[in-house]
């Protein structure tokens, strides 16, 4: 089991880490813990752990990832063998304590049934889907942290022709697909003697190896660029996920996105290509705990008079409805 490489060190904690309704531990120094348990945070009592034995805890667990946290180096962002992640942060940057947080890989996957059976997914809005899958269109799925746009994302992939050729591209391999021509493409963060493989890295490398289809773990950075350009290219029936809170706002992230990439682009140029690319925006929220998609747009071009995008809503609580937004850039 990948817990067995952390257990040795988190015995306090052991039975929240093997617990399978338990998606999240957060231990807030040594003095409290939360654990999100189907979609609900909670407070778990009589599992702290004095701060020298979680320091120590947490630097024993960084040596057997391959890493490394200490007073010069105060971050650990690392992962299990199974995709889990386990982030520290050790003080002062973390002025309460060492504060560990330890999220498991979801190893369950729904199928789109199972999504509609758990309220996430409505019959209307999995044909809607269904359709624009296998019309090829280039589909962004957006929401905060934790609502389920990896979950979402898979349970599209399932309507992929079994004969395209995939190219899957993510930071931390996460997705969970059966096509038979599948390449995954993972990032590397800079180790001693190896230089970092990044995102973008890994998008100009997929288009080199002739996808039908380019799925796209999160867009996050300067990827967003290279990602826009393979969109206006001919790569259709692409899938990508982005952090936004709605699904106006993902295309200002979007924009965000292309400029890290220090392109020597107008913002309305951007815009305008974001809108003639992307075909449709899927946006997910969390509920009182649940995970539902709450809106799905088309969008319908860029109006250079108004300077703004224009939309349709498709789902959602103004479905059948027609609009623009211009939107700021989101940073």
């Amino acid at each position: 089991m990948s817990f067995d490489v952390i257990l040795p060190f988190l015995r306090p904690i052991e039975h929240l880490i093997l617990d399978p309704d338990i998606s999240e531990i957060m231990v807030n120094g040594s003095a409290r813990v939360f654990i999100e348990r189907r979609g609900r945070l909670e407070e778990i009592f009589g599992a702290t752990m004095e701060e020298k034995t979680l320091q120590v805890a947490i630097k024993n667990i960084a040596r057997r990832l391959g890493d490394e946290i200490n007073d010069e180096r105060p971050l650990l962002d690392s992962r299990l063998p199974d995709g889990s992640r386990v982030a520290a942060v050790f003080p002062p940057c973390s002025i309460g304590g060492s504060t560990l947080t330890i999220r498991k890989f979801a190893s369950k996957l729904f199928t789109v049934d199972e999504l509609v059976g758990v309220g996430t997914l409505s019959p209307e809005l999995v044909e809607l889907l269904r359709r624009a899958m296998a019309d090829r269109r280039n589909i962004l799925i957006s929401g905060g942290t934790s609502t389920g746009k990896t979950t979402v994302l898979n349970a599209l992939a399932t309507f992929i022709d079994p004969t395209d050729r995939i190219v899957l591209i993510e930071d931390t391999a996460e997705l969970q697909l059966l096509q038979p021509n599948l390449v995954r493409f993972e990032a590397r963060r800079e180790q001693p003697g190896s230089p970092a493989v990044t995102i973008r890295d890994l998008v100009k490398a997929a288009l080199r190896h002739r996808p039908d289809r380019i799925l796209l773990g999160e867009v996050r950075g300067a990827e967003a660029f290279d990602l826009l350009q393979a969109l206006n290219t001919g790569h259709s029936g692409t899938l990508a996920t982005i952090h936004a809170n709605n699904a106006s706002q993902s295309v200002s992230r979007f924009t965000s996105c292309v400029l890290q990439s220090d392109v020597q682009l107008p913002f309305q140029a951007i815009r305008a290509g974001i809108a003639e690319s992307v075909d449709l925006i899927l946006h997910i929220e969390r509920r009182h705990g649940q995970r539902i998609v709450s809106e799905l747009i088309e969008l319908n071009g860029f109006d250079a008079d108004s300077n703004s995008v224009r939309f349709r809503s498709l789902y959602g609580s103004a479905a059948n409805t027609e609009a623009r937004f211009a939107g700021a850039v989101c940073l």
